[in-house]
């Protein structure tokens, strides 16, 4: 079994006359390597496969330009003309032993491409710098091959764009605190409207409903808004709360003074009480539905009579509406009798309609439907009863057809074609690699090796033929 590859540890760094370390930056740009490191090499035997490149990936020539790599399995990285060894890969060829590292390369590289995508789309950056500086340090290790002066000075641009960043999100964050701020003070200016008109003025009942609303949007800014600042926050609460309190000081000053009032009152909802009997008996259900609503408005927008008086005059005027509401329910239920012949056309249109699924043609079932909808509106209405159970039927087919259609949009979707289509090229690239190792295995004699071969190629043929079947599904 060929030993696993051994990364050297970096070289010392030179030093001053005073022994101490002097730093080794990387130079601005790599050189042409040493003759040597390019001269003809005898070809080796591959004990192992290379593997699939990464998504960034470097070509071997290209590599060679920046590293020597000996026949042991040494490699050295070139920049400048110096040496750095980077690590060994024993037992392996010369371009394997150099392919093992530019691998390495290729990893931080696309996660510097990565790191460059995202800083272009302005995601978050919350994480990015940490990223980038972790990236660098990688790289100033030199425990890899290729053109690493670009790469840093890519990470180096990338952390500027990173820093400029920053600095968009901190305005805009600024901005999204000025905004809560001029939020926040108009609530405070708000209530203090409301506690400073005269209360002799006030709508109590919609005042304290508005009053009890800006406290609700306080509560809610103070969990999920910015935070403005301890001292911000502690000044602005002060005065909404000196606010409330005179309000509802107010507040129970005139509800007090209505004890005295408890005879108009109760005069007051007599006559409404009397309103509500009269209309008892009509039927015109409409027009004193309506009237009723008013009327109810009116008693929740009159003064209170003292808690056993206001309770009896409320039964009262209850007992009128519930003669004229009773009524109305009787007559919709003979209505909804009538509408028994509606019901049975739209039983008839729900059983069409829950033929169309499983969907098979999407064009042809949304045109179904869409004549299906159309009988429906022509029905009518059906028994208030039947009406909840049929319009979920007919809801049922429609998501039915819509998921439908959106599965379709998903099959034929550019992005996830492209996305199989890259699959399938990379896993018929890996077959035909294991059809020559089997090859290989098959001539040497080696029962261990060909039973493996056979068995990690059945699993990716099985693998080729359902990205195959989704390519075909594109088509």
């Amino acid at each position: 079994m060929p030993a696993p590859p051994v990364d050297h540890p970096a070289p010392t760094a030179p030093t001053d006359g005073a022994g101490s370390a002097a730093p080794a930056p990387l130079p601005a740009s790599p050189r042409a390597p040493l003759p040597t490191a390019m001269g003809p090499r005898p070809p080796r035997k591959s004990k192992r496969p290379l593997a699939a490149p990464p998504a960034h990936s470097t070509p071997l020539e290209e590599a060679a330009r920046f590293a020597r790599v000996e026949d042991d399995g040494h490699v050295y990285l070139l920049i400048n003309d110096e040496e750095h060894p980077v690590g060994q890969y024993p037992d392996a060829t010369r371009d394997e032993a150099l392919a093992y590292f530019v691998r390495k390369y290729d990893d931080v590289a696309s996660q510097v491409i990565l790191l460059e995508q995202r800083v272009q789309a302005k995601a978050p950056s919350s994480d990015m710098q940490k990223t980038a500086k972790h990236l660098r340090a990688q790289v100033g290790e030199r425990k890899m091959v290729g053109d690493v002066v670009a790469l840093v000075a890519r990470i180096d641009a990338v952390m500027d764009a990173i820093t400029e960043l920053e600095k968009i999100e901190r305005a805009a964050q600024d901005e999204v605190k000025a905004k809560e701020l001029a939020a926040r003070e108009a609530l405070v200016a708000e209530a203090e409207e409301l506690a400073g008109r005269d209360p002799g003025t006030v709508q109590w009942k919609v005042s304290s409903t508005r009053m009890n609303e800006l406290f609700e949007l306080w509560k809610a800014a103070q969990k999920n808004g910015p935070r403005l600042g301890r001292g911000t926050e502690d000044a602005l609460w002060k005065r909404f709360r000196s606010a409330r309190t005179v309000f509802d000081r107010h507040r129970r000053a005139y509800f007090s003074q209505l004890d005295s009032d408890n005879a108009e009152a109760k005069q007051a909802k007599e006559a409404l009480i009397s309103k509500a009997e009269q209309l008892s008996t009509s039927t015109d259900w409409g027009h004193t539905a309506a009237e009723y609503r008013h009327l109810m408005d009116e008693w929740k927008a009159s003064k209170r009579a003292s808690r056993k008086d206001d309770d009896a005059l409320w039964a009262r005027f209850r007992a009128a509406q519930d003669r004229f509401f009773d009524a109305r329910k009787a007559a919709n239920e003979a209505v909804d009798e009538e509408y028994g012949s509606n019901l049975t056309v739209k039983d008839a249109l729900l059983k069409e309609a829950r033929q169309l699924v499983p969907i098979k043609d999407v064009a042809a079932a949304k045109k179904a439907l869409q004549s299906i909808r159309d009988r429906w509106e022509e029905a009518g209405k059906v028994p208030r009863a039947d009406m909840g159970r049929v319009e979920a039927g007919l809801r049922q087919v429609e998501d039915a057809v819509k998921s439908a259609d959106d599965a379709h949009w998903n099959k034929t979707n550019p992005e996830t074609q492209a996305r199989t289509n890259s699959a399938l090229s990379q896993l018929e690239a890996t077959i035909a690699t294991l059809q020559e190792d089997l090859a290989a295995a098959e001539q040497a004699g080696d029962t261990k090796r060909i039973s493996a071969a056979k068995e990690a190629l059945a699993a990716r043929e099985q693998w080729l033929t359902m990205l195959q079947r989704s390519a075909r599904d594109f088509s």
